[in-house]
């Protein structure tokens, strides 16, 4: 898409679903200090939802450990000079071109060195031949090693699995000991990054054809008529989802570990609006340096801009080989990928280990270091796939189906659940004992959004991208029919559970048909904040569970309750 057509409806979207939802979910989250499968102990009937999004989150973590792999791959890559992507070097074939190839029609007998014969072309007759850059096959030739398609998988791609294997073992390192120690990496982690754009942004405004480049961006050259596309509306409300976390339980793991008086309303604006700026802040760096390599080609902006990975892994590293010293600034920038893909996939791995820990308690409790190891062990063995040759296909298939679709189903089910069932105003209420009465017209608008903007939004979202679907692919290779049937039978798979589950919850209830609706339907009595201390009289033990003998009852451990905010 054109960047600044992207920028409104993802600034949208931001606005009446993703500082919502994201709100939404911290409060729900940091009331009852549990995972997302226990966290629908409020509404028993829709469990399934957090057993959905862990699921999404196993497969999410499966292929973002690819990509954190693939930058791993450049970054070493990068320590060399010049860059190995620079130039064609022996990897290439006949089609690899650092400039474009231009022929003369001259009679019916293309010509490529017209002007030496003193020859003059017209532009009707000027002809450019396709070629590849030095990066874009580098890209596939080399890194992936991409096959022909997703028919063809080839081996495993051993440099690629060993980067896959180190990504994992960072992971585990940083996750071992839980918060504790996941809390200090990302101090550095999520730090870093604003140094490398940064430093980034301060060298390529300073670049001849920068201003082509931010141009390109955020100013006349964006094509407004793709606001009319209901794809760009889907990736606007998928990557305000994706990028905050919401759909799929970081969220809720996240904010389960807050004190209960944490001021998550202040978290959800601090939160939500620097990863908005810190996206924009980006682009302003990464176009900037694109604007050069365009000056450069004496090309237009957009054909040398690609999407989805071919930004970060052609379209960048053949930018960053333009400038001088070239190894240090593509080190800098994929160590910056690096940092940021290790945040992402510490709350994917966090949210995983959360939920089992949640829900066996006994077996788990002391064996934290073993669970997070085998998580990690486990993804890994399950992301071999897509370090084969035909891994790319793989990981686009994921990303176009269970990271999309399904992330809009599960959000629409979250606000129908909360708002609808369990109760809006009920839920104010357990906000409110988090951080005190607030007035009418504060909760106005939250109201508005979470009964009516952000599920109308996400419905009509979801129907107009239904209605124009297009069969995903990749590098001009369509995907197979049973490729397709896979990826829908991934939708179907992760989605079946809501139905399973809440069909398990109104045979386990007792009484007549209406009556275990009403049951399943009303929060359970476990349902309440972790601590004694933070129930009050709404939640306490004489209300929720007048017939329990409070003198059998478990003994609350609090050294799983930290006051660290991711």
């Amino acid at each position: 898409f054109s960047t600044g057509a992207f920028l409104i409806p993802y600034f949208v979207m931001l606005v009446v679903t993703g500082i919502p939802l994201f709100f939404l979910e911290s409060a729900f989250g940091q009331f009852c200090s549990q995972g997302p499968i226990n966290i629908w102990r409020a509404v028993p009937i829709l469990q399934g939802v957090g057993i959905a999004m862990v699921l999404v989150t196993l497969i999410v973590s499966i292929y973002y450990n690819v990509i954190i792999a693939y930058s791993l791959y450049y970054m070493f890559a990068s320590f060399q000079s010049p860059l190995p992507w620079s130039s064609c070097l022996s990897w290439a074939d006949s089609n690899c071109s650092s400039t474009p190839r231009v022929s003369c029609n001259v009679s019916g007998v293309l010509v490529a060195n017209w002007t030496q014969y003193n020859i003059t072309c017209p532009e009707t007759d000027v002809i450019t031949d396709p070629v590849q850059s030095p990066s874009e096959q580098y890209w596939d030739r080399v890194a992936l090693q991409r096959s022909s398609g997703l028919d063809e998988t080839g081996p495993v791609v051993w440099h690629l699995a060993l980067c896959l294997l180190l990504s994992s073992i960072l992971v585990a390192a940083a996750l071992i000991r839980g918060i504790k120690s996941s809390g200090k990496v990302v101090y550095f982690t999520a730090t870093f990054p604003y140094v490398v754009i940064l430093i980034l942004l301060i060298r390529g405004v300073t670049l001849e054809g920068a201003g082509d480049g931010i141009q390109f961006y955020i100013g006349s050259q964006s094509n407004l008529t793709k606001l009319y596309e209901a794809q760009i509306w889907k990736d606007a409300a998928t990557q305000t989802f994706y990028s905050l976390s919401i759909g799929w339980g970081g969220v809720m793991t996240l904010a389960s570990y807050n004190s209960f008086h944490n001021n998550m309303f202040k978290d959800a604006f601090v939160v939500t609006l620097t990863n908005a700026g810190t996206s924009v802040l980006a682009g302003f760096a990464i176009f900037s340096i694109l604007g050069h390599m365009a000056h450069i080609y004496q090309m237009p902006v957009g054909q040398v801009v690609k999407e989805g990975f071919g930004l970060a892994f052609i379209a960048y590293p053949d930018a960053m080989s333009k400038l001088p010293i070239s190894p240090l600034w593509s080190v800098l920038f994929f160590f910056m990928l690096l940092t940021v893909g290790l945040d992402s996939q510490f709350a994917g791995i966090e949210v995983i280990v959360t939920c089992l820990l949640d829900a066996f308690p006994k077996i788990f409790k002391h064996k934290r270091a073993l669970l997070t190891t085998s998580a990690c062990a486990i993804v890994y063995l399950l992301g071999l796939p897509c370090v084969t040759q035909a891994g790319i296909y793989w990981v686009t298939l994921v990303d176009q189906f269970v990271a999309s679709w399904v992330l809009l189903v599960l959000a629409l089910l979250e606000i129908i659940g909360i708002c609808y069932i369990y109760g809006g105003n009920r839920f104010i209420k357990d906000i409110e004992m988090m951080l005190g009465s607030k007035s009418f017209a504060f909760w106005l608008w939250w109201r508005v959004c979470w009964f009516f903007i952000s599920p109308s939004i996400i419905v009509v979202i979801l129907v107009w991208s239904l209605m124009t679907f297009k069969p995903p692919f990749y590098g001009g290779v369509q995907f197979p029919v049973w490729g397709l049937a896979l990826g829908w039978c991934m939708v179907v798979f992760i989605l079946l559970w809501i139905p399973v589950v809440a069909v398990y919850k109104l045979m386990k209830a007792q009484g007549s048909p209406w009556k275990r609706l009403k049951t399943s339907c009303s929060p359970s009595k476990d349902w309440h904040p972790y601590l004694d201390v933070h129930r009050g009289e709404r939640y306490s033990e004489e209300r929720c569970c007048p017939m329990r003998n409070r003198e059998n009852k478990q003994e609350v451990n609090v050294n799983v309750i930290s006051s660290s905010w991711l």
